[in-house]
């Protein structure tokens, strides 16, 4: 596949600016990410540039006193997932008992649960808030002989994990085609056998579950959206577990919610990014 590399300076360049500036990117076709000293480097498929709805993420970024430029340029072809996996994915080690990493990392921590993933640049860094909060959160959960489903899976270490944990079968859904074959291979990686890994959207779930733990690691408008097809397939006492947006936007995550007969149990925030669950 062809790609252009996008070069955006920030200012002031701080975490928080950058990850906000990176998931807005996300929701218009960028697939991965690299930190420089200066700001972010994207890059997204030619064929999916907008240069219209880059403009308008710059121009209604949310953090006030904050400028960002940018240049783009055309980039050769190459093995991108290779590279990425090689230069910008790095293991992802959670509370000292999980670490995530590709085929390609050496020099790695003994710890509880080893995840060896299959990564696609649809994956993203793997760094962010919302990943590292769901995987912890996810180690707290007594999953042993529980039905989960990985809405949204990405590489599927979400609902890799929830095996590793007890879970007795899990199932794996992704928009993405890509996501999906990298998910699928990430599990043969793995040698887990019972977790079954679908390509829709949240309207395949009226072919699965129920489930007594949801996982959805999105954005605010697809959690908002899907969430009431989440709690169809949801058991009476079963959990949904939820991150992927702002702490600002948690009152209009818990209004839905409790709309859906959801209940508040806890929630956790990081550099403005939240992580809650909820009790059917």
């Amino acid at each position: 596949m062809k790609y252009n590399e996008y070069i955006f300076k920030t200012n002031p360049s701080t975490e928080v600016v950058n990850d906000v500036l990176t998931a807005l990117l996300g929701e218009v076709g960028f697939e991965s990410f690299d930190e420089y000293e200066k700001g972010v480097k994207g890059y997204i498929q030619r064929s999916l540039v907008n240069d219209d709805a880059i403009r308008s993420i710059i121009d209604t970024f949310p953090i006030e006193a904050t400028t960002i430029t940018y240049s783009s340029s055309e980039v050769e072809d190459k093995d991108w997932n290779e590279q990425w996996e090689q230069s910008s994915f790095r293991p992802i080690l959670v509370d000292d008992i999980c670490v995530v990493h590709g085929t390609a990392h050496t020099d790695l921590p003994s710890v509880k649960y080893d995840i060896t993933i299959k990564p696609q640049m649809s994956f993203g860094s793997g760094q962010h808030e919302t990943t590292y909060q769901m995987l912890s959160e996810i180690l707290q959960l007594n999953l042993e002989g529980k039905t989960v489903l990985d809405m949204g899976c990405g590489t599927g270490i979400l609902a890799i994990l929830a095996s590793m944990r007890g879970a007795k079968h899990c199932v794996a859904i992704d928009i993405d085609e890509w996501s999906v074959k990298s998910a699928r291979e990430s599990i043969m990686l793995n040698h887990i056998d019972n977790i079954d890994v679908y390509e829709g959207d949240a309207t395949y779930l009226s072919q699965v579950g129920p489930f007594d733990v949801v996982l959805a690691n999105i954005n605010r408008n697809i959690l908002l959206n899907d969430m009431p097809l989440y709690v169809a397939r949801m058991y009476a006492g079963s959990r949904l577990l939820m991150s992927g947006f702002y702490t600002e936007d948690f009152p209009l995550i818990r209004a839905m919610a409790e709309q859906q007969g959801l209940t508040l149990l806890q929630s956790r925030e990081h550099n403005e990014w939240m992580a809650v669950m909820f009790e059917k």
